[in-house]
């Protein structure tokens, strides 16, 4: 899903900042958007399956991802041994938008799909405009040299805070897959059994 709409409206609406520029406005309107918003908090208690939707959302949100796309992960996660959450969450911090904003490529996941879909990165040498490209151990993502020279990536270097799992080198704007990204190391925000819970219903 290509989210198109106002991304601090939603970052409010679910109660996490998406973009650097909803963190701030977060911090001053800290309550979900609408005439309404100041008084959400004292409403009556979520449901178990309100609980268990928002965290769905939030989980969404953050990868900029369609429901059915987040669906058919969690198919394929239940299909593998092991535990569903780790598994379907290293599928989706195995994508190839994911890979470029975790490494430090871009500012905001919508950044990174888009930096993506315009061929601006190359996947071990090959040109990939597949935002959901699943990316391996091993794999090394870089900003083709045409595209080298654009702020918009020298600004992202510039704050970014890679995770472990992956290695950037600044000067060649090159990202290396060093390991599987366990589940603690993973910067979301979001109770994932509240969505294996909503999946397994």
């Amino acid at each position: 899903m290509k989210y198109t709409g106002p991304k601090v409206r939603i970052s409010r609406a679910l109660g996490i900042p998406l973009t650097p520029k909803a963190a701030k406005v977060m911090e001053k309107k800290p309550q979900p958007p609408g005439e309404h918003g100041r008084t959400q908090t004292f409403r009556r208690k979520l449901s178990d399956y309100k609980r268990q939707l928002v965290e769905k959302q939030k989980l969404r949100a953050q990868y900029n991802i369609h429901e059915r796309q987040l669906r058919n992960y969690y198919t394929k996660a239940i299909k593998e041994p092991g535990n569903t959450g780790a598994i379907l969450l290293r599928m989706l911090e195995m994508r190839l938008d994911a890979i470029v904003l975790r490494g430090g490529l871009a500012r905001t996941i919508y950044a990174a799909r888009q930096y993506v879909s315009h061929q601006h990165m190359l996947v071990n040498g090959k040109r990939v405009d597949i935002a959901s490209y699943g990316v391996k151990v091993g794999d090394v993502i870089t900003v083709k040299p045409k595209s080298q020279t654009l702020e918009c990536f020298r600004d992202a270097i510039n704050d970014s805070q890679p995770v472990r799992y992956l290695a950037l080198d600044k000067a060649t704007l090159t990202i290396t897959v060093t390991a599987v990204p366990q589940p603690e190391e993973v910067p979301i925000i979001c109770d994932l059994p509240q969505v294996i819970e909503f999946y397994s219903r």
